[in-house]
């Protein structure tokens, strides 16, 4: 994601209280914050709930934004952490509903893609090692969903360099185990 330099002036206003600026940030921001819901989410539907998430959170949260990093960077973490988010709260929803409620079903293959199917998987690993070991998790979300470069990473985090580089390795290996052998 990827936002211009009148984006990223328009974020410094908004955060410095500019009604008008926020406004015209979220206008701009909304097809950028859609598609990457989407790369997280596989359901439209889902992605549109995260990506609305998202721009009420930054909407609540902009005067948060203190211009140290870039506001795409930001606005990356944000997007991944309401997407994740989402996410939880569609399984949790999912587990209380009894079976009386709600028929089971198994998913119709030429319904449902196998990159979605994955997606699912490494967000159910994602989940399990925030749970487990966060501060791993969140360098890896920084590197590999948000996809910031390794100094980046250690920057956002406050950390060496040489440390977010283990952390990211340790997450990775990590998820594989998690997602087991189909996936390496």
């Amino acid at each position: 994601m990827a936002l211009d330099e009148l984006t990223e002036e328009l974020a410094r206003s908004a955060a410095a209280g500019d009604h008008r600026a926020l406004g015209e940030l979220l206008a701009r921001i909304e097809p950028d914050v859609m598609r990457h819901c989407s790369r997280i989410l596989p359901y439209h539907q889902d992605a549109e709930e995260a990506s609305q998430d998202t721009l009420l959170a930054v909407a609540r949260n902009i005067g948060r934004f203190e211009g140290r990093a870039r506001f795409s960077t930001w606005l990356h973490i944000v997007t991944a952490n309401c997407a994740r988010t989402t996410y939880r709260s569609l399984k949790r929803r999912a587990a209380e509903q009894t079976s009386d409620e709600l028929p089971m079903q198994k998913p119709d293959v030429r319904r449902v893609s196998v990159i979605a199917g994955s997606r699912l998987d490494l967000l159910d690993a994602m989940e399990a090692l925030e749970a487990d070991k966060p501060d791993l998790a969140q360098a890896l979300v920084l590197r590999d969903i948000v996809q910031l470069d390794y100094n980046e990473v250690a920057e956002q985090l406050g950390i060496p360099l040489g440390t977010a580089k283990s952390r990211i390795h340790q997450a990775r290996k990590y998820v594989q185990a998690v997602l087991g052998e189909d996936y390496r």
